[in-house]
């Protein structure tokens, strides 16, 4: 029995993985020039008042490459490395 529900534990564990990923996969990439507040929030590290600093950011210099987003106070290479694969400057 012990075999048994161990299996199931794992399966529940990796359908609690697909299940937490799958928003961020169905959606594609997080583009940093258009994005809501909520969608940047969603970006490991981000709250709002990071989102909010994108957000104004942005609007007086579109971000021409992921890597700009560093010029963002509170966004430091760690938070753009989490987050590199989830990001675009275009709609994809």
């Amino acid at each position: 029995m012990k075999t048994r529900s161990k299996k199931i534990a794992a399966i529940l564990v990796c359908m609690l993985a697909v299940f937490y990923m799958t928003p961020v996969m169905g959606q594609g990439k997080i583009n940093i020039n258009t994005a809501s507040k909520e969608q940047l929030m969603t970006m490991k590290g981000v709250g709002e008042a990071i989102a909010q600093r994108i957000i104004e950011y942005r609007e007086a210099t579109p971000f021409q490459t992921i890597e700009d987003i560093l010029k963002v106070k509170g966004i430091g290479t760690k938070i753009l490395a989490s987050n590199k694969h989830l990001i675009s400057v275009t709609d994809e």
